[in-house]
């Protein structure tokens, strides 16, 4: 009897013991925030994963949103290690306030603007052109002020003197995700997305043609001033330059820069 009460305590004591060891391991990884544009979600949930395997005692936390959004964010002190934007005008603008580390900024990926209708669209419209028609009510266009997806578009839209016309008719999206989501829904007639967001939704959504831009859309990634851990911020940035992240993104439809 007190043989079988000894036994159950030690295998107790070694349950124990392998709680608390884990427990220890897991307070000990270090935490890496990365806040990046949310048309690089599914990328990043994929290298996330892969760089914590290759990284172990760190755990990657991802925070996505317009770049324009995140920008503010990491002004206003968030604690955030690595910024990945959809444009270059963004990081320019983080560099000018000092708030990415000098040096380490880099192009990444590139990427494609594209106008998007629903899959049961009974037509598609051939070009911005076709956007000023009747039939095109409603387009959803991401926010210019902080969505690089509707920065590029209304740029376009612009050099073709299309823009009047067509912000008559503009939803507001907060991210080129968000006018994926209303293209995809049917709640509007057309929507300015990225390729790679296009193919997410590849069964609700039909990619219309490629709009023009000028400069080209290039995702650049640089280490934030002030992150609790520029360790693992310099291995994030370099994995997803690796031939490793780059296969991820391609898998995804990116590009290299």
């Amino acid at each position: 009897m007190h043989f079988g009460v000894r036994s159950s305590q030690r295998a107790a004591s070694v349950v124990l013991g392998f709680a608390l060891a884990f427990a220890s391991t897991s307070a000990l990884a270090a935490e890496l925030m990365v806040s990046a544009a949310a048309s690089l979600a599914d990328a990043f949930r994929d290298i996330g994963r892969a760089f914590e395997s290759a990284h172990p005692d760190t755990r990657v936390r991802l925070n996505f949103a317009a770049s324009g959004a995140l920008l503010q964010q990491i002004a206003k002190g968030a604690p955030v290690d690595v910024f990945a934007s959809a444009d270059e005008e963004t990081m320019n603008r983080a560099e000018q306030q000092k708030l990415i580390k000098r040096g380490s900024r880099v192009d990444f990926a590139g990427n494609a603007l594209v106008v998007v209708v629903p899959g049961d669209a009974a037509s598609l419209p051939k070009a911005l052109a076709d956007l000023a028609a009747p039939a095109i009510r409603r387009v959803a266009i991401g926010l210019p002020a902080s969505v690089p997806a509707g920065r590029y578009a209304r740029a376009a839209l612009e050099q073709a003197k299309l823009w009047p016309t067509v912000a008559a008719k503009m939803i507001g999206a907060q991210s080129a995700r968000q006018a994926l989501d209303y293209v995809a829904r049917g709640e509007v007639d057309a929507g300015f997305v990225y390729v790679t967001d296009a193919a997410v939704m590849a069964d609700k959504v039909r990619v219309a043609f490629v709009v023009p831009t000028e400069p080209q859309v290039r995702y650049p990634i640089a280490i934030v001033v002030g992150g609790a851990n520029p360790s693992a911020a310099q291995d994030f940035v370099t994995f997803v330059a690796s031939p490793t992240g780059q296969a991820t993104l391609a898998r995804y439809g990116f590009v290299r820069p």
